[in-house]
């Protein structure tokens, strides 16, 4: 584990090293163990269309219908957690009221464009993966999210400061071009430099992949700030 110069406080202590090794061969962290898949993306703050940040998701399933996942701002076991994201299908999205619809956002652009990855594990060879991704993309693409994050990484916040922020995703280009002047291809470029990703390619690979009808309440935070 390497210092992170991002977050306030001082560097681990020798004790404060063991303790968590030994806590990781001797407990039993069964909710941890429970997950299933990394998914890296861009979370876009409600309240500031302007603003968006990379989540690194790491997801459970509860049951069929509901998954659950931690968002670190790196993949790296220093990672600051900062927030949550809940997963449900359209069955029980269906079922909310149409107040509670407006705070959860589709996946259906993330998906399509190729925004959205699973990350190659290192070494397995993209071909590979690829075949693996796409499948769990078909799954995750009719599912409704919601987000929030605790800690605002993106504006150098040292510790969790202010209230939670409820977060959107991008549903279109012109939402990424009020993020970066680049758009897509600008935001992504570091993030598929790093993790051997390629949204063109994804794309391209997605394109079969059959876009679920989208209820009308869905992305109702983004929507009235783009508008």
């Amino acid at each position: 584990m390497v210092n992170n110069d991002n977050a306030a406080g001082d560097d681990l202590t020798t004790k404060s090293r063991v303790l968590e090794t030994a806590a990781g061969v001797i407990q039993d962290f069964r909710p941890v163990k429970s997950i299933c898949a990394h998914l890296n993306a861009f979370h876009v703050y409600a309240s500031d269309p302007t603003r968006a940040v990379e989540a690194n998701h790491y997801c459970a399933h509860i049951t069929e219908d509901i998954r659950q996942c931690l968002l670190y701002d790196s993949p790296e076991p220093n990672a600051r957690l900062i927030g949550i994201e809940y997963m449900i299908t359209p069955k029980i999205y269906s079922t909310l009221d149409p107040s509670e619809r407006e705070l959860w956002h589709s996946h259906i652009y993330e998906v399509k464009s190729g925004m959205l990855i699973m990350p190659t594990p290192a070494g397995v060879p993209n071909s590979v993966w690829q075949m693996a991704e796409t499948s769990e993309m078909k799954d995750i693409i009719p599912l409704y999210g919601k987000a929030y994050h605790l800690w605002q990484v993106d504006r150098g916040d040292k510790v969790p400061l202010g209230k939670p922020e409820l977060m959107g995703s991008f549903g279109d280009d012109a939402m990424l071009e009020k993020v970066h002047p680049e758009g897509k291809k600008g935001l992504l470029r570091d993030r598929d430099r790093r993790f051997r990703a390629d949204y063109e390619e994804n794309a391209r690979l997605r394109e079969g992949l059959e876009e679920p009808e989208l209820h009308p309440d869905a992305d109702a935070m983004m929507r009235k700030k783009v508008e």
